[in-house]
């Protein structure tokens, strides 16, 4: 307290990912004596509060007793970190009062090195900006969500958290946006009104990485046809168009870059202009759709999309099927990104 400073996080930083002791036994002495009574959080993982609490934890109702033992050392609030465990990464947050689960579903990337660190540094800012123990810790975890979500190798083993993604995403948000509006200003003024299906057609572009409909932007109201004249609506907006969104997200799971997508009218003579181009296509039958996916509103993009790419090699640049009962044929344009999606809709006009 020498220096005023109210709000401190202590991460102990005792033990590795490995299980491998970091500190003397003199420095966990002065950790325990010295630094926890000073502490607003203390944050260790499994392996540390095992070493504080002086038990084993296999769970979350050990995770809760090692958080008891741990405050009656000094801390006013002790947040234990389960990433160690099997299944989803649930944290434990213990005030003194009661306890708080913070789950998030793990995700599978390799690349973790320093998530301690950032976590420890997250809540310290949060806490710094006026935020209660337990908001700051529900904002930290988000934060190292993301963090680890985007995550890249750097050098050899296991690489570090990206802690910048916080900061660029609106950044790529706006990009997303702009790039789908020279898209479409594209297709305007060539006029391929013509091409579009009876229900009309939609443009859609997700974020990298996205992970649902809400970072894949599209048009609200999708494109209108006059004669040969396309109007939009409004607009691109995120999560405009969950239909849209699906075929995209499905084609990022074989393709991360495969970010764009648009539907256009289904035609056989649509179909040999795109091979004569050396455009590559994929189908579906929706004859062969399971029952069940039909009976689940908005699931046959996904499984048709999905049926094409997990017998091919690579993202095709077209992938058609030829309708049902109630379903319009179609085709769905993919591509990178909205203008190389424009391109290739141009060389079926």
């Amino acid at each position: 307290w020498q220096y005023g400073i109210s709000r401190v996080v202590v991460d102990p930083g005792m033990v590795s990912k490995g299980g491998a002791r970091l500190l003397f036994p003199q420095a966990e002495g002065a950790l325990v004596e010295e630094l926890l009574p000073l502490a607003g959080m203390v944050t260790p993982n499994i392996p540390e509060a095992e070493v504080l609490a002086r038990m084993r934890i296999r769970g979350p109702e050990d995770m809760k007793e090692a958080a008891r033992k741990i405050r009656r050392l000094g801390p006013r609030n002790v947040l234990i970190k389960g990433g160690h465990l099997r299944g989803e990464a649930v944290d434990i947050f213990f005030d003194g009062r009661r306890f708080q689960d913070f789950s998030a579903p793990r995700l599978p990337s390799a690349h973790t090195h320093g998530t301690g660190c950032t976590l420890s540094a997250a809540l310290a800012l949060e806490l710094a900006r006026g935020c209660s123990p337990r908001e700051a810790v529900e904002r930290a975890k988000a934060f190292i969500t993301s963090a680890i979500r985007f995550s890249f190798p750097l050098g050899k083993g296991i690489g570090p958290v990206n802690p910048y993604p916080a900061a660029t995403r609106d950044a790529e948000r706006y990009a997303v946006l702009q790039s789908l509006k020279r898209a479409f200003a594209v297709l305007r003024e060539n006029r391929v009104g013509h091409l579009f299906p009876e229900v009309q057609s939609n443009l859609g572009y997700a974020l990298p990485g996205a992970q649902g409909p809400d970072e894949v932007a599209a048009f609200p109201g999708r494109f209108v046809r006059l004669g040969r004249e396309v109007v939009k609506v409004s607009d691109p907006e995120f999560g405009a168009s969950r239909h849209i969104a699906k075929i995209i997200l499905t084609a990022m799971r074989f393709d991360p870059e495969s970010r764009s997508s648009m539907n256009v009218r289904f035609g056989a003579d649509l179909l040999a202009r795109a091979r004569k181009a050396g455009l590559s296509v994929g189908h579906f039958s929706r004859g062969d759709e399971p029952a069940w996916v039909k009976r689940r509103e908005g699931s046959s993009l996904s499984w048709g999309v999905e049926q094409v790419l997990s017998k091919s090699r690579r993202v095709p640049d077209l992938i058609y099927d030829r309708g049902d009962v109630g379903k319009e044929p179609m085709i769905r344009v993919l591509g990178r990104d909205p203008e190389e999606v424009a391109g290739k809709v141009l060389r079926l006009a």
